[in-house]
């Protein structure tokens, strides 16, 4: 049929704008990417692990990554992930460094073993909404230094839509190097506990401990002391070897002779090591030697006060020295060493820290008829023979000692008042003394200015350079805590302990272990420490600019 050319062009018309109306319409009813939630990151949180990172073990957990996706987002892809420290920082001695994310098949994002102060990793995982898990786990150069550390200032978090995000740690904690001295099972040892450590003229360092080998439980049991040997400042160890081990004594078995409960003290003047330990003979191994030991003086009766000695820096050690008959009043239940370590004055006097359990007509806090003593032992001739002082304060028990600068001794003592005591006055019983321990002077900050859970603690004194003057310092460690043994901190104070102030304080270790601890200078610039975890010890050095900072000249 022919058309006129107008009415064509009329009927082409109608025919494109029904066209386009059509399209119009398809295109209203597609669904578009708006119709999808958007990706929305509620929360992102950076948690510090707060322990020290153990050399020799492999992939470390130091920070736990936290994303919250809202419900509902679709799925967000992590594509880069830069790690920043803190200026200061050592990351060199870091071998690799890796991101893991724990909510996929594939769990490793990606890894560095290039660790700078900078440091960026290339990776892909994908996040669903809710929570999402990523942990920066570290592994140490076999070789690193011990006074080595490091700390993450934030990290920057690059994803598929080109979010970036920047997060700090929610709390500061420097992680410092450290070694597992003694680890849980070594050498058929269940149990490693009660450190003690000192360190020599040569610069050699004494660790001392228990060897719990059936289980961790306190004397009666098969115990031995342990000693460990460092010559390159507590860098590598040698091989324990026991010093301290009363056989079958009696007839009885090693169950029912074990020594333990350990305090080394090393005499600079001769260069002689003395270790203490107690020795009961007999009991059943299943009651408390605390409990068994009775007023006497025999080994079947009574806890014995034990010596050996080493006299070539702690190659070759003596047979064992009873001294119980020197200082033991026969009617006292028991009298032992510190633990921990003891001192030699500027005099040459020898001085071990102790305790006794006697009836002295008083009520102790356990509802028994006896009370337990901090005290002094001590010898003025280079250990021939030995004195005892009298009791510090009831209810005392492992404590440490110092010699002032004026000349006097300070013991600081774990008080039993703390098992109940978590209020104000609660805190290290402390007391000085001018006459060897016949007397004692409680000290200002008794119970008020060292909390604890009821632990024992370590104390030492070092003479430093501080603002360019020579003066006495005092470190001190243990549990910072009222209520757990948990928080192993070293702390400071240039005032005799009066005060410890915070800024002079280094957390090493938030984690619940045992608790014990022992500190000695490897030099001038260096502390050591030995303290413990669950079954274990572990040994960290501890620069004293991290505790005194620019008081002391670097």
């Amino acid at each position: 049929m022919n058309f006129p050319h107008n009415k064509f062009l009329l009927h082409m018309k109608t025919i494109l704008v029904l066209l386009f109306a059509f399209l119009a319409s398809s295109q209203c009813t597609k669904s578009t990417p708006n119709d999808v939630n958007p990706v929305k990151i509620s929360s992102v949180q950076l948690t510090p692990v707060r322990t020290p990172v153990l050399i020799g073990k492999s992939d470390v957990s130091l920070y736990m990554l936290k994303i919250s996706l809202d419900e509902g987002s679709e799925k967000l892809i992590l594509k880069k992930v830069i790690l920043n420290f803190f200026p200061g920082s050592q990351p060199d001695c870091i071998a690799s460094l890796s991101v893991v994310y724990t909510g996929t098949v594939k769990p490793i994002f990606g890894s560095s073993q290039n660790v700078g102060l900078k440091t960026a990793i290339e990776g892909t995982s994908t996040m669903s909404s809710g929570l999402n898990f990523i942990s920066l786990n570290f592994t140490l150069k076999s070789d690193a230094s011990l006074t080595k550390s490091f700390e993450i200032q934030d990290i920057e978090l690059t994803f598929s839509d080109n979010q970036t995000i920047k997060v700090a740690p929610e709390s500061n904690f420097v992680f410092r190097l450290a070694l597992l001295l003694r680890a849980a099972g070594q050498d058929q040892v269940n149990t490693y506990r009660i450190p003690g450590m000192v360190t020599t003229n040569k610069g050699t360092l004494i660790a001392v401990y228990d060897n719990r080998y059936n289980n961790s439980k306190d004397l009666q049991e098969d115990i031995d002391i342990g000693m460990s040997r460092s010559t390159d400042g507590g860098q590598t160890w040698q091989h324990m070897k026991v010093i301290m081990d009363m056989g079958e004594y009696g007839g009885r078995s090693q169950r029912l002779n074990g020594i333990g409960d350990p305090c080394v003290l090393y005499d600079h003047k001769t260069n002689t090591i003395w270790v203490a330990g107690l020795w009961m003979s007999g009991s059943a191994p299943d009651k408390m030697l605390w409990w068994a030991s009775k007023p006497g003086m025999k080994p079947e009766e009574t806890g014995q006060f034990i010596l050996v000695k080493s006299t070539d820096d702690g190659l070759t050690w003596s047979q064992p020295i009873n001294i119980t008959s020197q200082i033991k009043d026969p009617a006292w239940q028991l009298l032992l060493q510190g633990p921990g370590r003891g001192i030699t004055m500027n005099d040459g006097t020898l001085v071990f820290p102790a305790q006794f359990k006697a009836d002295l007509g008083t009520k102790a806090l356990d509802g028994g008829q006896f009370t337990c003593h901090s005290t002094i032992v001590y010898s003025k001739d280079q250990g021939e023979t030995w004195k005892i002082g009298t009791g510090a304060k009831s209810n005392t028990t492992e404590a440490q000692v110092v010699e002032l600068v004026d000349g006097n001794l300070m013991l600081n003592m774990r008080d039993d008042r703390n098992r109940t005591d978590k209020g104000e006055t609660n805190g290290r019983a402390v007391a000085t003394t001018t006459d060897m321990g016949k007397t004692w002077t409680v000290h200002k900050s008794s119970n008020s200015a060292l909390q604890e859970p009821n632990c024992m603690a370590s104390l030492i004194s070092a003479d430093l350079e501080i603002n360019g003057k020579m003066q006495q310092v005092l470190f001190f460690s243990n549990p910072n805590s009222k209520t757990d043994r948990s928080s192993m901190t070293i702390k400071a104070s240039l005032d005799g302990g009066l005060t410890w102030p915070e800024t002079y304080q280094v957390e090493l270790n938030s984690a619940t272990g045992y608790g014990y601890s022992c500190m000695s200078m490897v030099d001038r610039k260096t502390i050591g420490i030995v303290y413990e975890g669950v079954k274990e010890l572990y040994f960290q050095k501890i620069p004293v600019t991290d505790l005194l900072g620019n008081l002391i000249k670097k």
